[in-house]
């Protein structure tokens, strides 16, 4: 009688399964780190008179989603969308003076003043692409191998069986290869200039 072992999953494993798992497109995750920011950007200058710890907390968690709901073909534009959205939601809060060069220096400011987020943000971004990267080509090997496309190790092949080795040693050999090196010696192609 055989046992079938069952595994238990954890509770915690079960509540994450629940938590939605889109998978967007390298332009629809830029967009949506883009907008979101946008609209904390705005509640944060609502709700906390333009607080820069406020929005560099929620920039972190934005970037973490965005990572992690892009699809695995759009992997590479996760750390590159990020830092765009930073700088898209920064703007209500850069606090520049009036008219459009007030604005931008405020803006340039802001990003220089939140450099420290904006690098934390597009690392944790840049790591959970990585680490999907890499567990996808993992996967990816494990499927060729399980499908026996891949090459079998050394230890692996098939020994040459006597009746083998016997019909290879039979082998006529061809006139002019039977040189110095003896009738075993391989002929060589003369070089071309």
């Amino acid at each position: 009688m055989y046992r079938v072992r069952v595994r238990s999953v954890p509770p915690v494993v079960l509540a994450l399964r629940r938590f939605p798992n889109p998978r967007l497109t390298g332009i629809g995750a830029g967009l949506f780190a883009a907008l979101t920011m946008f609209v904390l950007a705005c509640l944060d200058r609502l709700l906390f008179d333009s607080s820069e710890l406020v929005y560099g907390l929620l920039f972190l968690p934005v970037s973490a989603l965005t990572a992690l709901w892009v699809r695995p073909a759009d992997l590479v534009t996760a750390p590159i969308s990020v830092p765009i959205a930073f700088a898209v939601g920064v703007f209500p809060i850069s606090g520049g003076s009036e008219g459009l060069g007030g604005q931008i220096m405020g803006l340039v400011t802001a990003l220089a003043v939140h450099a420290g987020w904006l690098y934390g943000g597009t690392l944790i971004a840049g790591l959970i692409a990585s680490v999907r990267k890499v567990r996808q080509m993992r996967a990816r090997r494990r499927y060729v191998l399980a499908q026996g496309r891949g090459v079998a190790p050394a230890s692996e092949r098939a020994p040459r069986t006597a009746a083998a080795s016997a019909a290879a040693a039979a082998k006529p050999v061809r006139a002019g290869a039977g040189g110095a090196g003896g009738a075993g010696a391989v002929a060589r192609r003369p070089q071309r200039p």
